[in-house]
């Protein structure tokens, strides 16, 4: 199963971070990320988390990084304009 989400993170730093926080949380998570970060507020303007495990559990990611203090949620289908 995948699952992306969207999040505020805007650097390397951060990122490592967070990633360290969800590796001791959920040991079996694989994670990527993109921080391709647009000059729009979020949620249009925001990068990405990719996470793949046989079971996952989005709220608890949320609430995991959301406590990182980061902003996250699932990605949905939005039209973002300028």
């Amino acid at each position: 199963m995948i699952e992306v989400f969207i999040t505020d993170i805007k650097d390397e730093c951060e990122i490592k971070s967070v990633l360290k926080s969800l590796g001791i949380h959920f040991p079996n998570l694989k994670v990527s990320y993109d921080l391709n970060e647009t000059n729009m507020p979020f949620p249009c303007g925001h990068t990405i988390l990719r996470v793949k495990s046989a079971t996952i559990y989005p709220e608890k990611i949320i609430s995991l990084v959301q406590k990182s203090g980061f902003q996250c949620e699932v990605l949905e289908d939005k039209i973002c304009i300028k």
